[in-house]
């Protein structure tokens, strides 16, 4: 029934491939910044919810 639909879609073999590239690009950029951060922001962030109101504004 939807097959229908897509046919009528000037370029629709494209849509697949662009969305695939993005997902990509995102979970690499997202891998890199994981490797690449601070472990004293990651040990900063990690403590956060544990901190008092008025310790959290020390920064």
């Amino acid at each position: 029934m939807f097959k229908h639909y897509f046919e009528q879609i000037h370029n629709v073999e494209i849509w697949p491939i662009i969305s695939l590239v993005i997902f990509l690009i995102f979970f690499l950029c997202l891998i890199l910044w994981v490797v690449q951060v601070d472990k004293k922001y990651i040990n900063r962030m990690k403590e956060m919810p544990l901190e008092d109101g008025n310790e959290a504004n020390e920064t």
